[in-house]
């Protein structure tokens, strides 16, 4: 009786089931075209990218495997980060190689352009400057843009690949308009100097400020300088200080220095000898001895001189109290 029954509603119900789910798929596809056409098309899941991303490097290595062997380039690049800088796992730069070797051949660029840093350092693979410099160019070429910039460096060096200061100008400013810090600083340079491009040192001075406000602690020593005489700005001196005070903070021996020498003297910043004695002692340890700035010091007494070596000693926090 409860087998007729079964049978029974499975009859009554199936035209009913097979009505909802026509009109359940209907619902969904029009619920699917509105929400692209408000937030775009969706992008699938990336499993093994996302445990990646929240740090769980050994699940990310696992889900990645099986996609890798099958040819996957994204998965391929990413067991060669996960081998290359030991995440969750021991380093291992042969191994890394192997993988950004078979990702660059798939066509992932991002693998190209590390294979190419492993070529350039000799990690993992015989140190081959002309093998990366291939590298880089190929994936230049597909527009990554961390290799225009290292390619830009090879032409202005004119090793392993034809010196061509133009072409290096022209590569920089590429990179440079993405917002790569060092592009900016090096292509300001150029623009300054006239290398490889017309002389227009405004724009340089901005390139090299665009840098200097992305924290590039180069950028902001030469920036810096240019405001002290300026040179394709303003001559501003009070901002100039700030600049080297933020360098010398962040250890740059130059700006330290440049520092010192301000306070040595109270020339736009109050006269403080025992901070520039300070600032000179972190600039030697870098090894950076400056004569003439030990001549303003000359007069220095000895407390202050003691005082600011210990507060060096213990920079960037302060000397413990007594």
């Amino acid at each position: 009786m409860k087998l007729f029954l079964s049978k029974i509603l499975v009859i009554i119900l199936t035209p009913f089931f097979i009505f909802s789910t026509a009109q359940a798929n209907e619902d969904i596809s029009e619920a699917s075209k509105i929400s692209q056409e408000i937030f775009g098309p969706r992008v699938p899941i990336d499993k093994a990218y996302g445990a990646f991303q929240r740090g769980f490097f050994l699940t990310a290595l696992q889900l990645a495997l099986p996609r890798a062997e099958l040819g996957e380039a994204s998965a391929q690049t990413l067991i060669a980060q996960i081998y290359a800088n030991g995440l969750g796992v021991a380093k291992n730069s042969a191994l890394a190689a192997n993988w950004y070797m078979l990702a660059d051949k798939t066509g992932d660029i991002n693998a190209t352009f590390e294979l190419a840093l492993l070529y350039q350092a000799g990690e993992g693979v015989p140190k081959n400057r002309e093998k990366a410099a291939q590298l880089f160019k190929k994936a230049a070429d597909l527009g990554h843009i961390e290799a225009i910039y290292n390619l830009a460096i090879l032409h202005v060096e004119g090793k392993y690949v034809l010196p061509d200061l133009s072409l290096a100008a022209n590569l920089l400013k590429i990179a440079a308009n993405y917002g790569i810090s060092e592009a900016q600083y090096d292509y300001g340079i150029m623009l300054i100097e006239g290398a490889g491009i017309a002389p227009d040192i405004k724009a340089g001075a901005n390139q090299i400020r665009l840098a200097a406000n992305n924290g590039l602690s180069a950028a902001q020593v030469e920036y810096a300088t240019l405001l002290y005489l300026g040179k394709g700005v303003e001559r501003n001196l009070k901002q100039a200080i700030i600049y080297y005070q933020t360098a010398a903070q962040n250890g740059n021996p130059v700006a330290q220095n440049r520092l010192a020498k301000l306070l040595a003297i109270g020339e736009g910043i109050e006269l403080n000898q025992q901070q520039a004695a300070m600032w000179r002692s972190l600039a030697r340890r870098q090894g950076l001895i400056d004569k003439s700035l030990d001549r303003l010091l000359v007069s220095i007494n000895a407390d202050d001189l003691a005082k600011a070596e210990e507060m060096a000693r213990f920079w960037p926090n302060p000397p413990p109290k007594n």
